[in-house]
């Protein structure tokens, strides 16, 4: 952001404040009510959010749903809304790199609470855009409990006087994402070990390949940034090693534009599948919630591949 536009966004923010301005959300608190002020960056750390706090907070979720968290341009009301939180929840780990200076402007930074904190990162070459680690620490839920965890401490830090219904209600999500890492696990054994061979539009998979036992063949993008480009040799040899690995599907996430999978798909006869990556659906659809997301997502995998 040059200085003249950062004066203009300073302003703007000003502004808004002064006059009240209308915050962007998309989520609230279940009962509506005036509970501590929290605002996550993306609907799915809303939603574990919210399955820790309940209706003692007053969450605003920062993206629509079906933002790409990669791509997203910060408005002045975000930085209004973020300006009025007691606390701000982040994935962290690279992914929103929008978010620094956003905070810095509505003197939010020491309101940061990062949920990856304490995951042990994958390693890439890096990319352009700054991502040297897999910042996608959500696509396998053991890492979500680690957010859990990180969530908990955070809400009973702030609200100490319903720090014991934040740790009943952290006990009883982990037991929600443990049945749901062993569901993941029975799914997975109906996939011949020879056919778990995962392509995605960028690498995104790469913790839910890890743990479950895939083999992360590659990505039509390379990096863990939509935003990076592919270079023509870059997708030769993708398209190379589907073929000779027979790999029978590709997957792309429902933030990313299909048309470079679409273009693949036809090189290599290999079917096209969607799944959910940097969002959750709308309230109303297949993956409303984490736990909805994961299930729907494993399903597709399983069903394309075995």
């Amino acid at each position: 952001m040059n200085k003249i536009n950062f004066v203009i966004f300073a302003v703007l923010l000003i502004l808004l404040a002064a006059c009240g301005g209308q915050k962007t959300s998309t989520e609230t608190s279940p009962a509506g009510n005036a509970g501590l002020s929290v605002v996550a960056t993306t609907s799915i750390v809303g939603d574990v959010v919210a399955q820790v706090g309940g209706e003692y907070i007053d969450l605003k979720v920062l993206l629509p749903v079906g933002t790409d968290p990669h791509s997203y341009s910060p408005t002045p009301q975000d930085a209004a809304m973020l300006a009025d939180a007691d606390v701000v929840f982040a994935n962290g780990a690279g992914l929103e790199s929008f978010l620094g200076t956003l905070l810095e402007s509505a003197g939010a930074t020491d309101k940061l609470v990062t949920v990856s904190d304490g995951i042990t990162l994958l390693e890439g070459t890096g990319d352009a855009h700054g991502h040297g680690a897999d910042p996608h620490t959500w696509t396998d839920p053991n890492n979500v409990k680690i957010w859990v965890n990180n969530i908990q401490k955070a809400l009973s830090t702030a609200d100490s006087k319903n720090a014991t219904v934040y740790q009943s209600n952290a006990d009883t999500y982990l037991k929600q994402l443990d049945e749901l890492d062993g569901w993941i696990r029975g799914q997975v054994a109906l996939i011949p070990e020879g056919k778990r061979s995962l392509v995605t539009d960028h690498m995104e998979q790469g913790y839910f390949a890890q743990e479950y036992g895939f083999n992360m063949v590659g990505a039509l993008i390379p990096g863990y940034s939509t935003l990076s480009e592919p270079a023509a040799k870059d997708l030769a040899a993708i398209e190379d090693a589907i073929r000779s690995l027979g790999v029978t599907a590709v997957f792309v996430g429902n933030t990313v534009n299909p048309n470079l999978a679409e273009r693949v798909a036809v090189d290599t006869g290999t079917q096209l599948v969607y799944i959910y990556s940097g969002s959750l659906s709308p309230a109303d659809g297949e993956a409303a919630t984490y736990l909805d997301y994961m299930r729907y997502n494993v399903n597709a995998i399983v069903g394309a591949l075995k």
